[in-house]
């Protein structure tokens, strides 16, 4: 355990696995991508069940698609074809609802209570808009960075661009935020590079990846990462609610 320098004044939050069971959100996509690919004449069901194996091995490792159609049954001549419209379905899936962790809902509440609130979720815009509204949280957040909407893939975590904007937006400098994800390589890694805190939850797809680089606390659940980032918050002093 690491110690803290100086207490936060705002929190960052990530966004998936870190609020929210990703999972739930791919078993969706997987299903919208499955049935496009039976409305363009393939296995529906080959594919559906493909791309849960692909991205239950790794969300996001690139080219799932590809290697679901091929796992499918696909010659790899006729990937190409496909591929341009079955992505479209998977960006394209709205999910009515998605399901938050138990106790995020209570944890946001008294996060932004105290301090300005935010996320940085990287990610197609379009995807992880929808995602936000799916799970209800935007009313609980007082601003919201996309990496992606930035520049693209090359912005994403552990990239600084994206915390860097998310600090200006909520009025702080980047180094007195306390960020809060799920994943080492990504949220702990770009707290690291602006010189903020990290607390990470041990939740979801990478919950068993060793940490790295060290984190200021590492939990078992959000509602945990939030006692913390508010025990810190209070010992800034002087904070005054955010409406």
């Amino acid at each position: 355990m690491s110690h803290l320098h100086r207490a936060p004044w705002a929190v960052v939050v990530d966004l998936d696995d870190t609020l929210y069971p990703q999972s739930a959100y791919l078993a969706g996509a997987a299903a919208a991508v499955g049935a496009a690919a039976a409305a363009a004449g393939l296995d529906g069901p080959a594919v559906h069940r493909a791309l849960d194996a692909e991205l239950a091995a790794g969300s996001d490792t690139g080219g799932t698609i590809d290697r679901a159609l091929l796992a499918a049954g696909v010659v790899a001549e006729d990937v190409g074809e496909h591929v341009p419209a079955l992505v479209a379905a998977f960006v394209a899936h709205r999910p009515a609802s998605l399901p938050l962790h138990p106790g995020v809902v209570e944890a946001l509440h008294a996060l932004r209570a105290v301090a300005p609130l935010g996320c940085l979720t990287d990610g197609d815009p379009r995807t992880q808009d929808a995602k936000l509204a799916a799970t209800g949280v935007l009313p609980l957040l007082h601003e919201v960075v996309v990496t992606d909407a930035l520049g693209s893939r090359a912005v994403r975590k552990p990239h600084p661009a994206g915390l860097l904007e998310l600090a200006r937006r909520l009025g702080v400098p980047a180094d007195r935020v306390l960020v809060i994800g799920d994943r080492p390589d990504k949220d702990v890694a770009v707290a690291a590079a602006v010189g903020a805190p990290a607390i990470r939850v041990r939740q979801g797809e990478h919950a068993h990846r060793v940490d790295g680089p060290t984190p200021w606390r590492t939990v078992d659940s959000f509602p945990e990462a939030a006692a913390a980032a508010l025990g810190a918050l209070h010992a800034a002093g002087g904070l005054t609610p955010s409406a």
